[in-house]
């Protein structure tokens, strides 16, 4: 019984300090704040795209 809870333990500690789902998790924080800045950024762009294309119109009428 002693042995079963001292297997028991060492494998909580060793599932406590594994780190290899870390990364997964910090890739996927880094896409997510990637992807809100371009949909963030997307609006700015548009509109300068938009008044771009206004004034090439305004010009050639």
């Amino acid at each position: 019984m002693k042995s079963l809870l001292q297997y028991l333990c060492l494998k909580a500690y060793d599932q406590i300090n594994n780190q290899e789902g870390q990364d997964l998790v910090e890739y996927a924080l880094t896409i997510v704040l990637v992807a809100l800045a371009c949909v963030a950024g997307i609006n700015n762009v548009a509109s300068a795209i938009n008044t771009i294309f206004s004034n090439i119109s305004a010009t050639l009428s």
